[in-house]
């Protein structure tokens, strides 16, 4: 960037995606000090449309490019393709000219925006929440409050609270701002992400934030006798000794590449579901090979009635990564770019340049995995029984003792609502 450049006053968009796996013991609700911009905006009447073959393709599309794309080399990986694609639609929905079109064109493919803010509001709203397998969204818009200096769009405002329930905030982007935002991100999240910001800069004039919370117990909890130590292989070669849980599953997969199980969630709505690469191919392979068409075939031609006797290791870990780099190399390049940026529908300024430009986009996620359920996005697995003489003769063995492949899914759709690697325990 040139001196003329790195001089110019710049206001810019931080958009920030906060994202748990979480319980939200007694429903999750937000107390804050700004000034509440919905307060005269009514959420008006939504038809949705009901997600199709083609809403499908799209976000296993989306989902399975941002994950190959936001995976760091050798390191445990995980992100909810469902709260990027839910915070940049709203950013989206402030966008005009090349800026839209190519946010349109990641988000949506074919689908325009319009029509897919009606998708994505029957399919969020939709998603099953009860209990033993909860998921919880929540969306929020924080603009800077210093007089005359930004202009926010109603129009804007009313289609991010007609699809999205949005909350929007105009504050003074002070110490108290910092304070409340932190405390929306905690409280969203059930205090699994206790803060998103540390400060923010005098140049920041709005923040997007979302949330997702999912919180599920197994169908079937692993009991002690099925928790026994192993041997896990991490990417680097090394062995660890870890807790391993075992059981017996139904529903085999086999995508030629890798092979895996299903595991559903209580009540039935949520699946866990591991694909571990086939010895002679590596994680890396792997995953570059993967497409959203693929992914959902082979979860649809899954086995069914096959047996597999599973096991998997216990885990936990949190994984933090700006999607920037990521966004650029799907086709996102406008939006980022301070002079080229077009976000007219959202606000105008009277700072700097008067264009607002997207600065960062952060994921932040939180995974655990162990007897009971899965808290933060990710697995845990079922029990083997201790004596398999008398069983079927015909089953599978899939033995998640090196790095693998894993995802939540929304069992209606195969969709992935959190998708992740393990390389290490």
């Amino acid at each position: 960037m040139g001196d003329i450049q790195m001089n110019r006053m710049k206001t810019y968009i931080a958009i920030l995606l906060a994202v748990a796996v979480a319980v939200c013991a007694a429903g999750c609700s937000e107390t804050v000090k700004a000034a509440d911009l919905m307060e005269n905006i009514s959420r008006g009447s939504v038809e949705g449309k009901a997600a199709d073959s083609a809403f499908t393709a799209v976000i296993a599309e989306f989902s399975l490019s941002l994950f190959k794309e936001s995976i760091k080399d050798r390191q445990n990986s995980l992100i909810s393709p469902l709260s990027v694609m839910l915070a940049l639609a709203m950013t989206a929905n402030g966008a005009d000219g090349e800026t839209l079109a190519q946010m349109e064109t990641l988000l949506g493919g074919d689908i325009p925006l319009a029509e897919l803010n009606e998708y994505l509001y029957s399919y969020a709203n939709n998603l099953p929440s009860k209990d033993k397998s909860r998921l919880s969204i929540a969306n929020s818009i924080w603009f800077r409050d210093d007089g005359d200096s930004l202009q926010v769009e109603a129009d804007f405002l009313q289609k991010n609270a007609d699809y999205f329930g949005a909350a929007a905030y105009s504050s003074a982007f002070d110490n108290q701002t910092v304070e409340d935002i932190n405390e929306w991100v905690k409280t969203n999240t059930d205090g699994m992400i206790e803060k998103i910001l540390e400060k923010i800069d005098e140049l920041d004039m709005l923040f997007l934030i979302n949330a997702v919370l999912f919180d599920a117990e197994w169908q079937s909890v692993y009991k002690k006798e099925n928790i026994r130590k192993g041997d896990f292989t991490d990417i680097n070669g090394a062995v660890r000794n870890v807790d391993f849980m075992h059981s017996a599953e139904y529903g085999y997969l086999d995508d030629g590449l890798a092979t895996g199980f299903v595991k559903p969630y209580a009540n039935g709505a949520y699946s866990f579901a591991a694909l571990l690469p086939n010895e002679d191919v590596s994680i890396q392979d792997y995953i570059h090979s993967l497409t959203g068409a693929g992914f959902i075939d082979t979860l649809k031609n899954r086995q069914q009635d096959m047996l597999v006797y599973a096991s998997m290791p216990k885990f936990e870990y949190e994984y933090s990564i700006s999607m920037i780099d990521a966004l650029k190399t799907l086709g996102v390049h406008d939006a980022f770019d301070m002079d080229m940026a077009n976000f007219r529908s959202m606000a105008t300024t009277t700072v700097g340049n008067g264009n607002l430009y997207i600065s960062e986009v952060l994921h932040k996620t939180y995974i655990s995995v162990d007897e009971l359920g899965t808290k933060a996005g990710a697995v845990t697995m079922v029990a083997i029984p201790g004596d398999s003489s008398g069983g079927p003769s015909d089953y599978k063995i899939v033995n998640l003792d090196r790095p693998f492949v894993y995802a939540i899914i929304d069992n209606a759709t195969n969709l992935p609502v959190f998708i992740g690697t393990l390389m290490t325990v």
